[in-house]
């Protein structure tokens, strides 16, 4: 019998690093179809909008057939029931990482039981990376070209030389 497991990765993405498409690249290998969920985030200041950050994560991730993006706002459980989700992928890159995310799995399991949250670490050498660094040094002329797609390194170099302040 063939079961299409769908898994759902919810986040900001602001923006996809290296990190996020290892993750999802290591999703791909336990799940038939990964939909990224780009969260709307009103309650955050984001650098990127929400129609870049959807177009990163898109075109990041072009290339692997079973992967869609797509926006949600709301409950990421409501989201992954009315995608057909079984499983919610969570990035880990460090134990300071845990706390939060084992509250937040617990709480999803409360809210959605038949959803399972499922952590996945990045590569090593992704481990320390995060959206938050990348957006600081890049802004402030840092080198971040290792930590992000081309496309996405070069929408950082665009928001740095129209003078965005980190």
């Amino acid at each position: 019998m063939s079961r299409n497991v769908i898994a759902v990765y919810p986040g900001t993405f602001d923006p996809i690093t290296l990190g996020h498409e290892d993750v999802v690249r290591r999703a791909l290998q336990l799940f038939d179809n990964v939909v990224i969920a780009v969260a709307i985030a009103h309650h955050k200041k984001t650098l990127f909008s929400f129609d870049e950050r959807l177009a990163m994560v898109q075109e990041s991730t072009r290339q692997w057939s079973g992967v869609t993006a797509e926006p949600f706002d709301g409950l990421v459980s409501q989201f992954v029931a009315s995608r057909g989700g079984r499983a919610m992928v969570r990035g880990l890159r460090a134990v300071t990482d845990f706390d939060y995310e084992f509250q937040l799995a617990g709480m999803n399991r409360n809210l959605a039981p038949d959803v399972e949250t499922v952590f996945l670490t990045p590569s090593g050498r992704y481990q320390f990376v995060s959206s938050t660094f990348v957006r600081e040094i890049a802004l402030l002329g840092g080198d971040v070209s290792k930590f992000v797609s081309p496309h996405v390194w070069q929408r950082l170099m665009t928001k740095k030389e129209a003078g965005t302040k980190p």
